[in-house]
């Protein structure tokens, strides 16, 4: 009998905290969530969380409120979440560059791994080679063909030093032998305008921007680095497809919390994504912003953080690159 009274007693507090974790779990969400964005209102984030979070707001039953946290290339809302509480309530739309970059140039405060739980991966983009209508580019063949010839005499924008544009320029140099000089602009919208004022003959681009200016015939779409086409750009074939066998320079963005959510609200989190991801009106809203949507898994989702570190890893190591 006092074997069991024991026995019991040592149970007790597990089938407690089973019983408050499934209680937990059922009541999640009980009010409303908010995600942060690294960026500030009006960028490609901006207009990726916008429609989502009206979809998840319905499937969650909860508002979403999105708060922006700019600063080191979402890097200073990376280091916020990872020391947020893991009760689900703190999210973040955030960009791959802070996991899969940042690390590679400079000191940061948190493991790519073990800092977070990823809750789904939710649209990728590569970058746009834009040339100035004015230079002799025809085609990917010309860019490479006339700077191995002329190694001094051409260059290419993006919108800073180690941005997803300046990987996609650097990574294309080491598989094709162009010769280009990096020309970093303070910004994606500085450097568009010197492309089309002809300033700087060519640019690795978002590729929402530059809708406007491919279909006013200002500026030149060479190609795409992801390895499908953009559904911005049905027409603009891929780095791949014009014999860059491979070439995958992908920007992507997703969902993320502090390490430790519980499982029961990852679950519920990640569904939900899923269900989004299905809806036939916000992938056409995504996809309006040259990010195409793809939502991943969690376990998917990790792998791609560790595949596309190692990437370009070796990348900034070659290129060099350093913190501005």
């Amino acid at each position: 009998m006092m074997k069991k009274m024991f026995a019991a007693l040592l149970l007790a507090p597990l089938a407690l905290a089973v019983t408050a974790q499934t209680a937990f779990a059922q009541a999640y969400p009980n009010k409303p969530i908010r995600v942060l964005v690294g960026y500030a209102p009006g960028g490609s984030a901006d207009a990726g969380i916008r429609p989502l979070s009206r979809v998840l707001e319905n499937l969650m039953g909860q508002p979403i409120i999105i708060e922006y946290k700019p600063g080191n290339a979402g890097g200073v809302a990376m280091e916020q979440i990872a020391k947020m509480p893991a009760d689900g309530y703190s999210l973040y739309y955030f960009d791959s560059g802070p996991l899969t970059v940042a690390p590679h140039i400079s000191k940061v405060g948190y493991n790519i791994l073990t800092s977070f739980t990823q809750l789904g991966h939710v649209c990728g983009s590569g970058s746009m080679l834009a040339v100035h209508t004015a230079t002799p580019f025809k085609n990917l063949n010309d860019v490479i063909a006339m700077s191995k010839g002329e190694p001094s005499k051409w260059s290419y924008g993006t919108s800073g030093v180690g941005g997803p544009h300046h990987l996609s320029g650097e990574y294309f140099k080491s598989v094709s032998g162009a010769q280009l000089l990096h020309i970093p602009y303070k910004g994606g919208g500085p450097a568009m305008t010197d492309l089309m004022g002809g300033q700087v003959p060519m640019l690795f681009t978002s590729l929402g921007p530059a809708v406007g200016a491919v279909k006013a015939g200002k500026i030149r779409a060479l190609g795409v680095t992801s390895l499908k086409r953009s559904a911005a750009f049905p027409d603009v074939p891929t780095f791949d497809e014009l014999g860059l066998k491979g070439f995958d320079s992908n920007a992507w963005y997703g969902l993320v919390g502090p390490a430790g959510l519980p499982q029961e609200v990852v679950t519920r989190l990640s569904a939900a994504l899923q269900k989004a991801g299905q809806d036939k009106t916000l992938i056409d809203q995504i996809n309006a912003t040259g990010c195409d949507t793809e939502v991943l898994t969690p376990a998917q989702t990790v792998e791609k953080v560790k595949v596309d570190a190692a990437k370009w890893g070796k990348v900034v190591k070659d290129a060099n690159m350093k913190a501005e």
